[in-house]
Order: C-alpha cells, then structure tokens, then sequence
C-alpha cells in the first residue's frame, strides 16, 4: 500500500508542480493553479463522504484500482492543453485519487495491531512524500525535456501500471468485503453525523480541514512560488521541493514513533500544527536574495510539519472509530481535509489576484493551523474539555 500510495500521490501532485511550464506554454492566470487544486478538493469531498459503502461492499483493494484508473484518466485529459479538460481532469483524478487513504486505512486498521497503529499507519503514509519527491525530480526534469503534455501522459500510464500490478493482491486483502452492502445516500449523513457528534472526531476533523488546506498551499503553490516569485528556474524548485519532501518521509515515521511510545497523538498534532503556522510564515518572507540553502531549510521545514501529520491523525482516527467503521469513518474525517483543499486554495488564489503576492496566502493557511494547534494545546491542558470517545475500534 506504500507504494501504491507513493504513486497516486505522484499522479495527484505533477499538475501544480509543472504548473510554471504549463502557465507560460498557455499564457495562463497562475491564480488557476488554485481552482484546479480545488476542482479535485471538491471530487475528493465527494469520494471520501460516498466510499465507506463501496469499500465494504467491493473491497479495499478494487477500490484502490479503480481509484488508480481514474487519476490515469484525469491525467491525461490535460496533455490536450484545451481548459476545460484541465477542469474535468481534475475532477476524475480527485475522485480517483481520494479513494486510496480510506481503502488503505480499511486495510491497515484490521490487520494492524492497536498499540502500535500510529507507527504503521505513518509508515504507509510515507508513500505521499515518496511521491512528492518523486513527482518534484521527475515531473519537472521531463517538461523540461520532453515537455509537459508527454510528462502528463508518462506519469498517467505509471498511475495505469499501478492499478493492473495490484490485481494479483486482491483476492488476499478483500476477504472481508460484504457484496450486498447497500449503497444510500443516508450513509452520507449517518458518516458525517458519527464523527461530528463524538468530540474527539470532531477536533480530528477540524485539524484535518485545516492541516490538508495547508498542505495543499505548500504542494500546489510552492514550486510556482520558487519560479515565479523568487526566480527559480523550474528544475532548480523542483529540486528544492524534492529535497523538502524527502524529509517528510523519516519525520512520519519519527512522528509516528513518538505518538506510539511517548506523546499523545492528540497533544503531538497540536504542536504540529502550531509548527506549521511557524512553517507558513517563514515560506511567506522568503526573499529572492536569500541562498537556495536557506529556501531549501524553510521548505524542509514546512515538509516535515505540513507534511508529515497524517499517519498519526489517521491512526487516532481508527482508533476512535466504532468497529468496523474505520473505512467510513475515516472518508468522513478525510472529507473535511477535502473541504480544507478547496477553502484554502481559493482563498490562496484570492490574495493573490488582488496583491500580486504569494506571502499572504501563505500566511492564511497559517492562521488556520495555528488556531487549531492553540486550541489543541487548550483542551488538553483542561481535561474536562476533552471526555474520552463513547466508542473504541481498530
């Protein structure tokens, strides 16, 4: 599953992060970068609220295929370069790439021991800055090279490959799937009622709009910041943001270590995401004379806080969910991190038509964090605040 996640999120991020090439090829408004990173938020919000039903009753393992086909799709419609594909494009890949982490998470939450779900989930989750790195060497080095229209097909046919090589796994992981399941919209409203009534669900949710809004800022806007704004050329930011991400993978794991044998999850994610507000200021004051080294040390340190959380929150997730749940409920918590990804990237875009700046959309997201990692850091200081969840799983 590290690996599958490794390239849906290769998939998912080459779009923004050749987004420089595609802007100047185009003569395009780098503000869209925003709508197409929110167009998918939107298709992910809808998979994550849906996909609890369709992973119990075809299985984790189909779902993650049939999730792999569609970003294959949803990549290549824009190698046309006509924008409305570009549109629709994100679409079916937010759809296709949304299904990975709740199949995954059905996955791991079954077979993965409780006492030391955090580490596991985090090491899973070390396929998103895999990919991200992969994505920020390899995406730019063949729109440079070949172009961003042959980048986008090559990396859609890996997403293809990806989803075929899985095929022979299926009948191992999908076992416990439930072929009459009911698919009704009432489980839409039963999922997002669960986690909205248990109140250590809902701070999870609150950090997961806000830590994936940020993310989202930092994946789909900060290569276009490096080149447009800073001067960078294209395979120098995508370098950087490489390097930045490689991080991201020991810091999960680490992360993901501490929250299992030293520091409640709870009170680890709210200190991350006070790091993450430290993260977004130091990215928005960036100054074009500053060394690449010391660029490179700001992102490395946006990678290992924005990017490096979701092992342990989806880890207490399945912890908190009611057994044989974990499917639902995590699409259901994921869908506020979709919410998030259309919020904070509009609001990005936003600032940045009216002045001309990356710094204050950088500093929005921030703001986000930072209130949710304060009041963290409030409700644990007060217990009373935060009574322990009526329900145990996973």
């Amino acid at each position: 599953m590290t690996v599958q996640q490794t390239f849906a999120t290769l998939g998912r991020s080459t779009v923004p992060l050749i987004a420089a090439a595609i802007i100047a090829d185009l003569h395009l408004d780098p503000a869209l970068v925003g709508v197409y990173v929110a167009i998918g938020a939107v298709a992910g919000f809808l998979t994550t609220m849906t996909c609890g039903g369709l992973i119990v009753r075809y299985g984790a393992m189909r779902m993650t295929q049939v999730g792999m086909l569609a970003l294959a799709v949803g990549l290549s419609l824009p190698a046309s370069g006509w924008l409305p594909l570009f549109a629709l494009g994100a679409f079916v890949g937010g759809l296709g790439q949304a299904l990975s982490t709740p199949s995954s998470s059905h996955l791991l939450g079954r077979l993965s021991p409780p006492r030391l779900a955090p580490l596991v989930f985090s090491l899973k989750q070390t396929g998103v800055p895999a990919g991200l790195m992969v994505a920020g060497v390899v995406a730019p080095m063949l729109a440079t090279e070949a172009g961003w229209r042959t980048a986008l097909l090559v990396i859609a046919g890996l997403s293809a490959l990806t989803a075929v090589a899985l095929q022979p796994l299926r009948a191992r992981f999908d076992v416990d799937r439930v072929p009459g399941t009911p698919l009704s919209p009432a489980d839409i409203r039963a999922n997002v009622a669960s986690v909205l009534r248990e109140p250590a669900l809902r701070a999870m949710c609150l950090a997961m709009f806000s830590f994936v809004g940020l993310q989202s800022l930092f994946t789909g806007f900060f290569v276009l910041y490096l080149v447009r704004g800073l001067g960078y050329d294209l395979e120098r930011a995508g370098l950087v943001f490489a390097i930045a991400v490689a991080v991201a993978v020991p810091a999960r794991i680490g992360w993901g270590w501490l929250a299992a044998r030293l520091v409640r999850p709870a009170t680890l994610l709210s200190l991350l995401g006070i790091g993450m507000a430290l993260s977004a200021v130091l990215a928005a004051i960036i100054h074009p004379a500053w060394p690449t080294w010391l660029a490179t040390l700001v992102a490395i340190l946006f990678s290992a806080t924005a990017v490096s959380w979701h092992g342990v929150l989806l880890a207490e997730v399945a912890r908190l969910s009611p057994a044989g749940r974990i499917g639902a409920t995590t699409g259901a918590v994921l869908a506020f991190g979709d919410a998030g990804a259309l919020v904070l990237p509009l609001l990005f875009s936003g600032a940045l038509t009216l002045t001309g700046s990356y710094a204050p959309g950088f500093l929005i997201g921030g703001v986000f964090t930072l209130a949710v990692g304060l009041w963290g850091v409030w409700r644990h200081a007060n217990p009373i605040q935060n009574p322990p969840p009526s329900h145990g799983g996973g």
